[in-house]
């Protein structure tokens, strides 16, 4: 546990430091024991979500960061995008089976940016509406099938 909360103080001063643009996290929002955090976004200028704003939460487990950690959009504005599901689940591969160690707070922001920076159309998954109905709170326990690469 003391290694997680280490990890965690690293990986939050670094993000205070040196944020991928557009990111800040919101310091009220981190819990004590580091475990929670709101990270606020803004849509990257000259794509389809210029001008938006989005609030992220990460949770870290204990196993983090062996373990991913949950990551969700939150808050009034979930962006509409094909691997943004209503509920703010993210369907990213580094989120689940493609998680590294090595990656951090500062790289899942970087690929969460990016993802919806590509984004051509803004749409919802088309299973969305069946996906909310019966998804777990958790993300991490969806077994994703990650049938696009192009967006």
């Amino acid at each position: 546990m003391a290694s997680m909360q280490k990890r965690l103080q690293k990986e939050l001063l670094a993000l205070q430091k040196d944020p991928p643009p557009g990111v800040r996290v919101d310091e009220a929002s981190v819990t004590k024991s580091l475990s929670t955090w709101q990270v606020d976004m803004d849509g990257a200028p000259g794509t389809l979500f210029e001008g938006e704003k989005f609030q992220l939460l990460f949770k870290f487990g204990p196993r983090y960061p062996f373990d991913s950690p949950q990551v969700v959009f939150t808050g009034p504005n979930i962006p509409v995008h094909p691997h943004v599901y209503s509920n703010g689940h993210i369907c990213l591969s580094i989120l689940t089976e493609d998680w590294s160690p090595a990656l951090s707070v500062q790289s899942v922001c970087l690929s969460i940016i990016s993802m919806l920076s590509s984004c051509k159309e803004k749409k919802r998954p088309p299973d969305n509406n069946f996906y909310v109905r019966t998804c777990s709170k958790n993300p991490k326990k969806t077994k994703w099938w990650y049938h696009d690469d192009s967006v």
